[in-house]
Protein backbone atom coordinates (compact mmCIF):
# COMPACT_ATOMS: atom_id res chain seq x y z
CA UNK A 1 0.00 0.00 0.00
CA UNK A 2 1.17 3.36 -0.97
CA UNK A 3 1.35 6.04 1.85
CA UNK A 4 0.56 9.63 0.95
CA UNK A 5 1.93 12.17 4.03
CA UNK A 6 0.75 15.78 4.24
CA UNK A 7 2.21 18.07 6.04
CA UNK A 8 -0.13 20.82 6.52
CA UNK A 9 -0.81 24.39 7.17
CA UNK A 10 -2.47 25.80 9.90
CA UNK A 11 -6.76 25.63 9.06
CA UNK A 12 -9.69 26.70 10.94
CA UNK A 13 -11.40 23.73 12.83
CA UNK A 14 -13.94 23.39 10.55
CA UNK A 15 -11.72 23.01 7.37
CA UNK A 16 -9.63 20.53 9.05
CA UNK A 17 -12.92 18.23 9.60
CA UNK A 18 -14.10 19.03 6.46
CA UNK A 19 -10.69 17.81 5.17
CA UNK A 20 -10.46 14.75 7.00
CA UNK A 21 -13.63 13.38 6.04
CA UNK A 22 -12.23 14.09 2.48
CA UNK A 23 -9.57 11.71 3.05
CA UNK A 24 -11.73 9.03 4.36
CA UNK A 25 -13.71 9.20 1.40
CA UNK A 26 -10.69 8.70 -0.84
CA UNK A 27 -9.69 5.90 1.60
CA UNK A 28 -13.07 4.13 1.54
CA UNK A 29 -13.76 4.52 -2.46
CA UNK A 30 -10.24 4.30 -3.56
CA UNK A 31 -8.30 2.06 -0.98
CA UNK A 32 -6.05 5.70 -0.60
CA UNK A 33 -3.87 5.70 2.82
CA UNK A 34 -2.95 9.63 4.18
CA UNK A 35 -0.76 10.44 7.00
CA UNK A 36 -1.84 14.05 7.65
CA UNK A 37 -0.30 16.53 10.42
CA UNK A 38 -1.52 19.72 10.61
CA UNK A 39 -2.33 22.45 13.33
CA UNK A 40 -5.39 25.07 14.05
CA UNK A 41 -5.83 28.60 13.55
CA UNK A 42 -7.52 30.06 15.06
CA UNK A 43 -7.13 27.85 18.22
CA UNK A 44 -10.61 25.63 18.28
CA UNK A 45 -12.44 23.81 20.90
CA UNK A 46 -13.83 20.66 19.37
CA UNK A 47 -16.75 18.42 20.55
CA UNK A 48 -17.24 14.56 19.91
CA UNK A 49 -19.76 13.52 17.55
CA UNK A 50 -21.81 12.03 19.87
CA UNK A 51 -21.14 14.36 23.15
CA UNK A 52 -24.09 16.41 24.50
CA UNK A 53 -22.07 19.72 24.65
CA UNK A 54 -24.76 21.64 24.26
CA UNK A 55 -25.69 20.51 28.41
CA UNK A 56 -22.70 20.43 29.08
CA UNK A 57 -21.11 23.75 28.00
CA UNK A 58 -22.23 27.31 28.35
CA UNK A 59 -22.49 28.12 24.44
CA UNK A 60 -23.61 31.88 25.84
CA UNK A 61 -20.13 32.16 27.49
CA UNK A 62 -18.12 30.86 24.73
CA UNK A 63 -19.18 32.77 21.81
CA UNK A 64 -18.36 35.49 24.34
CA UNK A 65 -15.15 34.78 24.73
CA UNK A 66 -15.18 33.99 20.54
CA UNK A 67 -13.47 31.08 21.01
CA UNK A 68 -14.01 28.85 17.77
CA UNK A 69 -15.61 25.61 17.83
CA UNK A 70 -16.64 22.42 15.91
CA UNK A 71 -18.14 19.21 16.10
CA UNK A 72 -15.32 16.29 14.86
CA UNK A 73 -16.86 13.64 12.61
CA UNK A 74 -15.66 11.35 15.22
CA UNK A 75 -16.18 10.20 18.70
CA UNK A 76 -14.44 10.43 21.96
CA UNK A 77 -14.69 14.01 24.01
CA UNK A 78 -13.71 17.69 24.17
CA UNK A 79 -10.76 18.86 23.09
CA UNK A 80 -9.06 22.32 23.24
CA UNK A 81 -6.65 22.84 20.39
CA UNK A 82 -4.16 25.30 20.80
CA UNK A 83 -0.10 24.48 20.75
CA UNK A 84 -0.11 21.14 19.82
CA UNK A 85 0.31 18.65 16.51
CA UNK A 86 -2.88 16.94 14.87
CA UNK A 87 -2.24 13.78 13.28
CA UNK A 88 -4.92 11.85 11.39
CA UNK A 89 -4.88 8.56 9.78
CA UNK A 90 -6.92 7.40 6.62
CA UNK A 91 -6.70 4.20 5.33
CA UNK A 92 -8.46 0.93 4.41
CA UNK A 93 -9.20 -1.39 7.38
CA UNK A 94 -8.21 -3.80 6.66
CA UNK A 95 -4.33 -2.39 6.71
CA UNK A 96 -4.34 -2.93 10.86
CA UNK A 97 -6.71 -5.78 10.82
CA UNK A 98 -9.72 -4.03 12.75
CA UNK A 99 -10.38 -0.80 15.32
CA UNK A 100 -8.89 -1.76 18.25
CA UNK A 101 -5.86 -3.23 16.58
CA UNK A 102 -5.50 0.47 14.39
CA UNK A 103 -5.99 2.41 17.41
CA UNK A 104 -3.33 0.42 19.98
CA UNK A 105 -1.20 0.34 16.43
CA UNK A 106 -1.01 4.10 15.86
CA UNK A 107 -0.21 4.79 19.27
CA UNK A 108 2.70 2.65 19.23
CA UNK A 109 3.76 4.66 16.33
CA UNK A 110 3.62 8.08 18.19
CA UNK A 111 5.15 6.61 21.57
CA UNK A 112 7.95 5.48 19.20
CA UNK A 113 8.14 8.95 18.31
CA UNK A 114 7.87 10.80 21.07
CA UNK A 115 11.21 8.29 21.98
CA UNK A 116 12.90 9.87 18.88
CA UNK A 117 12.24 13.13 20.74
CA UNK A 118 13.42 12.14 24.13
CA UNK A 119 11.19 10.99 25.82
CA UNK A 120 9.49 8.13 27.91
CA UNK A 121 5.96 7.30 26.78
CA UNK A 122 3.91 4.24 28.29
CA UNK A 123 0.90 3.02 26.82
CA UNK A 124 -2.10 2.80 29.17
CA UNK A 125 -2.75 -0.65 30.31
CA UNK A 126 -5.89 -2.19 28.85
CA UNK A 127 -7.83 -2.28 31.45
CA UNK A 128 -8.75 1.48 31.33
CA UNK A 129 -12.02 1.38 29.27
CA UNK A 130 -13.50 3.10 27.35
CA UNK A 131 -14.90 5.95 28.91
CA UNK A 132 -18.56 7.52 27.57
CA UNK A 133 -19.31 10.74 26.14
CA UNK A 134 -20.96 12.32 28.74
CA UNK A 135 -17.44 11.42 30.90
CA UNK A 136 -15.99 14.72 30.84
CA UNK A 137 -13.54 16.14 28.66
CA UNK A 138 -10.99 14.00 26.65
CA UNK A 139 -7.98 14.90 28.71
CA UNK A 140 -9.62 14.28 31.88
CA UNK A 141 -8.91 10.55 31.82
CA UNK A 142 -6.85 7.97 29.80
CA UNK A 143 -8.13 5.02 28.50
CA UNK A 144 -6.55 1.37 27.03
CA UNK A 145 -4.00 2.12 25.09
CA UNK A 146 -3.47 5.70 25.01
CA UNK A 147 -0.11 7.67 24.88
CA UNK A 148 0.83 8.72 28.60
CA UNK A 149 3.92 10.26 30.03
CA UNK A 150 4.62 10.01 33.77
CA UNK A 151 0.75 8.58 34.17
CA UNK A 152 -0.51 11.57 32.42
CA UNK A 153 -2.17 11.70 29.19
CA UNK A 154 -0.16 13.55 26.31
CA UNK A 155 -2.45 12.24 23.16
CA UNK A 156 -6.40 12.28 22.85
CA UNK A 157 -7.58 10.23 19.84
CA UNK A 158 -11.01 9.41 18.60
CA UNK A 159 -11.84 7.29 15.64
CA UNK A 160 -14.97 6.93 12.54
CA UNK A 161 -15.62 3.79 10.85
CA UNK A 162 -16.68 4.11 7.06
CA UNK A 163 -17.39 1.51 5.12
CA UNK A 164 -13.62 -1.13 5.24
CA UNK A 165 -11.56 2.39 5.72
CA UNK A 166 -11.63 4.60 8.99
CA UNK A 167 -10.29 7.43 10.12
CA UNK A 168 -8.27 7.91 13.37
CA UNK A 169 -7.08 11.78 14.54
CA UNK A 170 -5.67 12.89 17.90
CA UNK A 171 -4.19 15.47 19.16
CA UNK A 172 0.26 15.64 20.49
CA UNK A 173 -0.33 18.15 23.46
CA UNK A 174 3.40 20.10 22.49
CA UNK A 175 2.78 23.12 25.26
CA UNK A 176 -0.38 23.37 25.87
CA UNK A 177 -2.70 22.29 28.35
CA UNK A 178 -6.72 21.84 28.66
CA UNK A 179 -7.53 24.67 31.60
CA UNK A 180 -9.10 26.35 29.63
CA UNK A 181 -11.52 23.41 28.80
CA UNK A 182 -11.99 22.20 32.80
CA UNK A 183 -13.14 26.06 32.82
CA UNK A 184 -15.54 26.00 30.55
CA UNK A 185 -16.92 22.54 31.96
CA UNK A 186 -16.77 24.05 35.48
CA UNK A 187 -14.45 21.44 36.83
CA UNK A 188 -11.44 22.08 38.93
CA UNK A 189 -8.42 23.32 37.53
CA UNK A 190 -6.46 19.84 38.78
CA UNK A 191 -4.30 18.67 35.55
CA UNK A 192 -4.94 15.38 34.49
CA UNK A 193 -2.63 15.88 31.24
CA UNK A 194 0.75 16.23 30.15
CA UNK A 195 2.06 18.29 27.53
CA UNK A 196 5.87 17.30 25.60
CA UNK A 197 7.22 20.26 26.69
CA UNK A 198 7.10 19.73 30.38
CA UNK A 199 8.24 16.18 30.00
CA UNK A 200 11.09 17.01 28.27
CA UNK A 201 12.13 20.40 29.66
CA UNK A 202 12.29 22.09 26.70
CA UNK A 203 9.86 23.79 23.83
CA UNK A 204 8.88 21.42 21.19
CA UNK A 205 8.00 22.86 18.23
CA UNK A 206 5.47 21.39 15.74
CA UNK A 207 7.95 21.04 13.07
CA UNK A 208 10.07 18.98 15.02
CA UNK A 209 7.49 17.14 16.55
CA UNK A 210 6.45 16.43 12.72
CA UNK A 211 9.58 15.62 11.49
CA UNK A 212 9.65 12.87 14.11
CA UNK A 213 6.12 11.32 13.59
CA UNK A 214 6.80 11.08 9.82
CA UNK A 215 10.16 9.58 10.78
CA UNK A 216 8.66 7.19 12.33
CA UNK A 217 6.01 6.25 10.44
CA UNK A 218 7.62 5.14 8.04
CA UNK A 219 9.27 2.85 9.92
CA UNK A 220 5.58 1.28 11.23
CA UNK A 221 3.68 1.32 7.47
CA UNK A 222 6.38 1.66 4.82
CA UNK A 223 7.46 4.64 2.51
CA UNK A 224 5.70 7.65 2.56
CA UNK A 225 5.40 9.92 -0.77
CA UNK A 226 4.79 13.40 0.51
CA UNK A 227 2.91 16.38 -0.89
CA UNK A 228 4.83 19.26 -0.62
CA UNK A 229 0.92 20.99 -0.39
CA UNK A 230 -2.23 19.66 0.21
CA UNK A 231 -3.39 19.05 -3.53
CA UNK A 232 -6.41 20.92 -5.36
CA UNK A 233 -8.78 17.53 -5.67
CA UNK A 234 -8.75 16.95 -1.56
CA UNK A 235 -9.44 20.65 -1.13
CA UNK A 236 -12.04 20.40 -3.62
CA UNK A 237 -13.73 17.20 -2.41
CA UNK A 238 -13.24 18.60 1.27
CA UNK A 239 -15.88 21.82 0.30
CA UNK A 240 -18.41 18.58 -0.33
CA UNK A 241 -18.01 18.12 3.75
CA UNK A 242 -17.71 22.25 4.49
CA UNK A 243 -21.14 23.26 4.95
CA UNK A 244 -22.16 20.63 8.02
CA UNK A 245 -18.59 21.70 9.86
CA UNK A 246 -19.32 25.34 9.28
CA UNK A 247 -23.19 24.99 10.49
CA UNK A 248 -23.61 25.76 14.32
CA UNK A 249 -26.50 23.86 14.21
CA UNK A 250 -24.29 20.79 14.02
CA UNK A 251 -21.70 22.03 16.15
CA UNK A 252 -24.45 22.28 19.25
CA UNK A 253 -27.08 19.74 17.96
CA UNK A 254 -26.89 18.19 21.29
Amino acid sequence: MQWTLLIDEARPGWENMAIDCALLDLAAREGAAFLRLYRWEPHCLSFGRHEPAARRYDRERIEALELDCVRRPTGGRAVWHARELTYSVTAPLARFGGLRTAYRRIHELLAAALRKLGATPVLALAGRGTLPPSAGPCFSAPVGGEVLLADHKVIGSAQLRQEEAFLQHGSLLLTDDQALLRTLAGLSDTSSETSLAKSLGRPVAFEEAATAVALTAEEFLGPLAEEPALPASIRAAADQHASRFRDPDWTWRR
